[in-house]
């Protein structure tokens, strides 16, 4: 199915993950500018430095993908929504399993932060199941549907919730792509390069494979970030998506 992004360069759509301290992700920052348009800020980054590092990326002139997970009672996302709009974060994210008010009010909030901030609303996207989880995994945890089942089920949550899209694993964006429609974002972390150690990651595909299963924007963090060249092996990303 042709997607509204594949007018993008697909270079433009690899995120980096920044999961480090903050001198180190500033480091990566300023190597990777001009070459990457896309960082990732998570929480390990964001709790020890806030808005500011968010701020701070903005000025370099990334696009910022702030994952922060949300989960609490609607009240609550609302108000982390707004507050992580108003940051200038261009990508948001929320747990499906919230339930469809908890994820309208994320939207909510992300409208009034963006009018804060003076700037667009940010991609609003819901967690389906995180990519370092296996049926069995997931099994344990008491959900006993099939875990492809468990995706397409709460990808169709947030659609009705009126969100952006979804945080997905790779191998379940072909599925997904149908159920959102060419305009929804999938963003897939869980993508390694052909040879890459797998890490924690369950549920993974190639930077290619991860793009031609439908997947609007791909996540890649250590294959990049603990490589000895990061901009050469961001690069050879890119030149294998080209």
């Amino acid at each position: 199915m042709l997607t509204s992004f594949d007018s993008i360069p697909a270079r433009d759509r690899v995120i980096v993950a920044l999961d480090c301290d903050a001198w180190e992700a500033i480091a990566l920052a300023d190597k990777l500018q001009g070459h990457a348009q896309w960082l990732k800020i998570g929480m390990t980054l964001y709790y020890a430095e806030g808005p500011a590092i968010v701020k701070m990326f903005k000025r370099r002139g990334f696009n910022v993908f702030l994952d922060l997970k949300f989960h609490d009672i609607p009240h609550q996302v609302e108000g982390a929504a707004r507050s992580a709009a108003a940051s200038g974060a261009d990508m948001i994210t929320m747990h499906t399993v919230g339930g469809i008010p908890m994820m309208e009010a994320a939207q909510r909030g992300a409208a009034a932060g963006a009018a804060e901030w003076g700037g667009e609303v940010p991609a609003t996207l819901g967690i389906t199941v995180l990519t370092s989880m296996d049926a069995a995994t997931l099994a344990a945890t008491g959900v006993t549907r099939p875990l492809p089942e468990q995706v397409a089920a709460l990808a169709a949550q947030a659609k009705q919730a009126g969100i952006s899209g979804v945080v997905a694993s790779p191998q379940e964006a072909s599925v997904l792509r149908e159920i959102l429609g060419p305009d929804g974002f999938i963003v897939t972390p869980g993508v390694r390069p052909a040879g890459a150690s797998l890490g924690d990651q369950s549920r993974v595909a190639t930077p290619a494979q991860a793009f031609a299963n439908g997947a609007s924007h791909i996540v890649v963090g250590r294959p990049i970030t603990e490589a000895a060249d990061p901009v050469a092996a961001f690069e050879a990303i890119a030149t294998e998506l080209a």
